[in-house]
């Protein structure tokens, strides 16, 4: 089973992206793979939780943490964290490059898709890598 979990304020983006990922044209991939979108609120993690806390949480139960922008202010950033923390065995960090294009461009948000998938099918050798970026 594959666990995404889309960051707090890409939810909606995410929800665009599951809808696309689970039309007919994919659905077989979706359900080979055993897709689970999850939530903050489903997994207990508070908007106001710093990145660390999240990449670590991440990390610890498996999920694959979906982010737009977590960023490289200060310590506790995602950057940091990845930087300091990350090991072979971490799980990577999926991150929109234009989060805001996967709402205007059907196209767009196909081209994500399309390379969230091609990396799903190979996310056990794609630990350690830290951040990838989408498309």
């Amino acid at each position: 089973m594959i666990q995404l979990l889309p960051d707090v304020n890409i939810e909606g983006h995410v929800v665009r992206l599951v809808g696309l990922m689970r039309t007919a044209y994919w659905r077989d991939l979706w359900d080979h793979l055993d897709i689970r979108l999850r939530t903050f609120q489903d997994v207990g993690l508070s908007p106001r939780d710093s990145d660390l806390q999240v990449w670590q949480f991440c990390q610890q139960h498996g999920l694959y943490l979906l982010t737009n922008n977590r960023n490289d202010d200060g310590p506790e950033s995602l950057t940091a964290a990845i930087r300091a923390l990350n090991t072979a065995a971490s799980l990577p960090v999926f991150t929109l490059s234009d989060a805001d294009q996967v709402c205007r461009s059907k196209e767009y948000a196909e081209r994500v898709v399309e390379s969230l998938y091609d990396l799903l099918l190979r996310v056990d050798s794609l630990r350690g890598t830290g951040r990838l970026f989408l498309p």
